[in-house]
């Protein structure tokens, strides 16, 4: 039987990287539990492109 639950995928995507002009993005996928936490996660990632932390923020 499949488990029922509230954690869905969610895509962190940088905010710096499009500013930066550097061609490509910088991506990561984790999950989140829809019920707890209803607003976009805002994390703090490490971009490989422009080698240092960034904030990463949920798309879609």
């Amino acid at each position: 039987m499949a488990k029922k639950g509230n954690r869905i995928q969610v895509i962190l995507e940088c905010t710096e990287h499009k500013t930066s002009g550097v061609p490509g993005t910088s991506r990561y996928i984790t999950t989140k539990n829809k019920k707890n936490t209803t607003e976009r996660l805002e994390v703090k990632k490490y971009n490989r492109i422009l080698r240092k932390v960034t904030v990463h923020k949920e798309i879609k």
